[in-house]
């Protein structure tokens, strides 16, 4: 568990690798019941102007608050995530990374800074994710 003293501004979070394989978008869609076609059937997808069939909006999402929960623990409070925005698809055979980093601290609420990207760059965001971190006892 992380606590609000041992964290410094421009730490960096550790990096999370997500291999998009069409089992992961199929077993994604399926988890978050985003049955639209354009997220695990290539045909499909090209046919809408997608190079691929690609992750969604509820992956990705997923996949920053995996990536603040890893570093922060389950004692930690996501309060919002901002600056969400898709600037291109993650597509089926690349990888996807979620980068982030401590942008500031008010208190007990860290504002980490974050962003995906694949071989051809930012993908996602960038954006912020605001957590609220426990205190040591005492402290």
């Amino acid at each position: 568990m992380k606590y609000v003293e041992d964290v410094e501004v421009g730490e960096e979070l550790p990096s999370v690798a997500y291999p998009l394989t069409v089992y992961r978008l199929v077993m994604a869609a399926g988890a978050n019941r985003d049955f639209n076609s354009i997220h695990h059937n290539t045909e499909y997808a090209r046919k809408t102007g997608a190079q691929e069939m690609y992750a969604n909006t509820s992956f990705l999402l997923s996949s920053w608050e995996r990536c603040v929960r890893d570093w922060a623990g389950l004692g930690a409070e996501l309060k919002s995530i901002k600056g969400f925005r898709m600037r291109s698809f993650n597509t089926v055979d690349d990888t996807m990374w979620v980068h982030a980093s401590v942008a500031a601290m008010a208190d007990d609420v860290v504002t980490v800074a974050i962003r995906c990207a694949n071989s051809k760059g930012v993908t996602v965001g960038p954006g912020t994710v605001e957590v609220s971190l426990p205190r040591k006892e005492g402290s």
